[in-house]
């Protein structure tokens, strides 16, 4: 506890030591140690003659000797009930500053744990789109199945041109083309113009008419 000037006190000390206020309770309502109270007390002459460690003398300031020490039982009372409230909201206060805490770091490990979700929701999102990718690829090799477009019933294919050579990709569902069972199915020699915007096939040996 810092040390303060009790000077200003005086007459209020003098006044408190004629009640028979104790040192302790005298401490407690400046704010000072008891220790600097009793060294007050005797550099003020406001020790009486016989006390030692800070009591009223029996009869001392015209009080009654049962008065004095009923007044002596009620200051250490309140002070040790002072005392116990502070220590009470001390307690509260640290527990209310614990649960803080532990709802903080609940906080964090679940902001943490929803960032590994997410994560991992990203990668396994990534991973099919790899896999919606792959099979996309392979199925454009293969003509894979378009889409048929209109009552002409037009279907997709792929015009590749790799290292075996030159070759086109119907889709499958070309099998389920009447047409194609009853005029192409089987192998066939055919004739393919080339122009800037399409590449016509047809039966070798045929002309447009027959087309």
């Amino acid at each position: 506890m810092a040390r303060r000037s009790l000077r200003p006190h005086l007459n209020q000390i003098r006044g408190w030591v004629r009640q028979g206020r104790t040192d302790a309770w005298i401490a407690h309502q400046l704010e000072v140690t008891v220790q600097q109270i009793e060294a007050f007390k005797r550099e003020n002459d406001l020790v009486p003659d016989g006390d030692t460690d800070g009591a009223p003398v029996p009869g001392a300031g015209g009080g009654d000797f049962d008065d004095e020490i009923d007044l002596r039982a009620e200051d250490d009372a309140l002070i040790a009930a002072e005392l116990e409230a502070a220590e009470a909201a001390r307690a509260e206060e640290e527990a209310r500053r614990a649960a803080e805490e532990a709802e903080a770091a609940e906080a964090a490990e679940a902001a943490e744990a929803a960032d590994a979700d997410e994560d991992e929701a990203d990668d396994d999102q990534d991973e099919d789109e790899d896999e919606d990718a792959a099979r996309k690829r392979r199925r454009g090799r293969r003509g894979g199945r378009g889409r048929r477009k209109g009552a002409a019933r037009e279907l997709e294919g792929t015009f590749d041109h790799g290292e075996e050579g030159y070759g086109l990709w119907l889709d499958p569902a070309v099998e389920d083309n009447p047409v194609y069972a009853e005029h192409w199915a089987g192998h066939r020699p055919v004739s393919v113009t080339i122009e800037e915007n399409q590449i016509v096939i047809r039966r070798a040996g045929e002309d447009d008419d027959d087309d």
